[in-house]
C-alpha cells in the first residue's frame, strides 16, 4: 500500500533535493510497515503531487527529543516552528526519508481523479484506482506491480 502526503511545498522542495532527512508527523499511518511509498502533495499554491520516497524507518517520541536528534535533519532553520507544529502533542513521528524520486511533469489530481479533495495530512493509496502515480517511479523504488490512487481514508 502507498499514501498520498500533503506537504508544504518548501518542504516537498527540501525531500526532494536531499535537504531534509526526516518528515516529521503528529499523527501515523495505522501500520507503517504496509505503506511503500509515499506520494507527495505539495499543497498551495502548488497543489501537485511532485515525487515519492520510500521510508526507511519511523521515529517515536516526545517533540523536544525528536528536535535534539533529528532537528538538524529536519529542513526546518528554528527550533520555535519546529516546536509550535508540535504545540499539545506529547509525541510525535520522525519518517526517515529513504529514496527519493522526483516526477519529471508534477502530476495535477484534478485532471486524474473525479472529485478530487486534497489530504488534510494523508490518504492511503489503493490498488485499482485511476490515478496510477507508480508507473511513473523507477522500477528500483516501486515495491509493487502498481500501486495505485487515492482512498479517501486518513489517519
Amino acid at each position: 500500500m502507498n499514501a498520498l502526503l500533503s506537504i508544504k511545498p518548501e518542504f516537498a522542495e527540501k525531500i526532494l533535493s536531499g535537504g531534509k532527512e526526516y518528515e516529521f508527523r503528529k499523527t501515523l499511518f495505522s501500520d507503517p510497515e504496509e505503506v511503500d511509498t509515499i506520494f507527495l502533495y505539495a499543497s498551495s499554491p502548488v497543489q501537485r503531487v511532485v515525487g515519492a520516497f520510500t521510508m526507511a524507518d519511523v521515529i517515536s517520541d516526545n517533540p523536544a527529543n525528536l528536535w535534539k536528534q533529528y532537528g538538524h535533519s529536519s529542513g526546518i532553520a528554528d527550533r520555535s516552528r519546529f516546536m509550535s507544529y508540535f504545540d499539545g502533542t506529547d509525541e510525535g513521528y520522525a519518517i526517515e526519508v529513504g529514496q527519493v524520486h522526483e516526477f519529471d511533469t508534477p502530476i495535477d489530481p484534478d485532471q486524474v481523479v473525479d472529485d478530487f479533495s486534497p489530504p488534510v495530512s494523508f490518504y492511503y493509496i489503493q490498488d485499482g484506482s485511476e490515478f496510477d502515480m507508480a508507473r511513473k517511479l523507477p522500477k528500483a523504488m516501486s515495491g509493487t506491480d502498481s500501486p495505485d490512487p487515492l482512498q479517501y481514508s486518513s489517519d
